[in-house]
């Protein structure tokens, strides 16, 4: 019954979510003929891939009942590791770069997970430390821009459509690549099963015999490693990097995607498409004001109401969850 209730719930949640999107777009349409346009669209997409590939590592996160604030540095220190490989040799194969950012970040994140394990620390407060300390650590090795000509152009060919032979940006469908393969992770194997128990209550996930240090610190590496990957997506998509506003307040942006795709603060419940949604709805409303011109302090704005509002949502949601569990 109680998983009944939590499913219907979180359908409704990702459905009405969707609906936002669906009239928030049509509404700006109507405002600016132009968002209604191919370009307008493929802006959209190239909006996503890194935004969700960094969202779902802060999903699973969340739902293991720990906030990541320093996604986004990771994501910086990531790209700028590989930015300084390619300002050595361009011709350093791409899937080896791939490699190197993705597992910069999961060390990163292991860095992460071992302080907040073994100490018994929030990770709030953890990941609000290393997020300046990785920052810090891109300028002690430089923290010089690494500019386009240094890039390859087969890494920025890869957020092009006309580069792809279906149209679609390849870092499009990398996003959605990784996002099945969360989504299959999460439902579909036994230490996603024990993400979601070890989020939801930590003390009965000890009794089931569940090792919550070793998902808490899974967690962070995974993470970490998709902090990495979003690193490479998004120095494909802005075609260089500047070390020092390179993922500055996406982990914010992250939080606001997973909180209204549904994702409890209060852990163990969150579904990959809530998230799907939930960056989507953020992507439509980036490039809309964007589109109309209007001040980009109102989405600062926004996202922060939007996070406060998802979170008094989902205390609502949870007493009258607690109210029929009770029944």
């Amino acid at each position: 019954m109680q998983t009944k209730v939590q499913s219907k719930l979180g359908i409704m949640r990702e459905l009405s979510v969707l609906a936002m999107v669906v009239i928030i777009y049509f509404i700006v349409c109507l405002i600016q003929p132009r968002f209604f346009s191919y370009n307008a669209f493929i802006n959209i997409l190239l909006y996503l891939p890194f935004l969700l590939i960094i969202s779902l590592g802060e999903m699973i996160q969340v739902i293991n009942k720990n906030i990541d604030i320093s996604v986004g540095a990771i994501l910086a220190f990531s790209a700028y590791i590989v930015g300084l490989i390619y300002k050595q040799d361009k011709t350093f194969p791409l899937i080896l770069a791939f490699l190197i950012a993705i597992s910069f970040g999961a060390i990163l994140g292991l860095f992460n997970g071992l302080i907040v394990t073994r100490f018994k620390l929030p990770s709030v407060i953890v990941t609000l430390g290393t997020m300046n300390l990785f920052r810090g650590m891109i300028f002690i090795l430089g923290g010089k821009q690494i500019d386009n000509s240094l890039i390859p152009k087969s890494l920025i060919r890869l957020s092009q459509p006309k580069a792809s032979i279906i149209g679609i940006p390849y870092t499009v469908l990398i996003a959605i690549a990784v996002t099945v393969m969360v989504a299959v992770f999460l439902k579909r194997t036994r230490i996603g099963r024990e993400i979601y128990a070890t989020g939801s209550n930590v003390e009965a996930a000890k009794l089931r015999g569940i090792n919550v240090n070793g998902i808490k610190l899974l967690g962070f590496i995974i993470a970490g490693g998709l902090s990495g990957l979003a690193g490479m997506i998004f120095m494909s998509r802005i075609g260089y990097l500047d070390p020092g506003a390179a993922g500055r307040g996406l982990e914010f942006t992250a939080v606001a995607a997973v909180v209204i795709g549904g994702t409890s603060m209060n852990g163990g419940v969150g579904t990959t498409l809530g998230t799907v949604f939930g960056c989507l709805l953020l992507g439509v409303i980036n490039n809309a004001i964007s589109i109309t011109g209007i001040s980009p302090f109102w989405q600062e704005a926004f996202y922060g109401l939007i996070i406060i509002v998802a979170v008094i949502l989902d205390k609502f949601i949870g007493n009258r969850f607690s109210k029929i569990r009770g029944v």
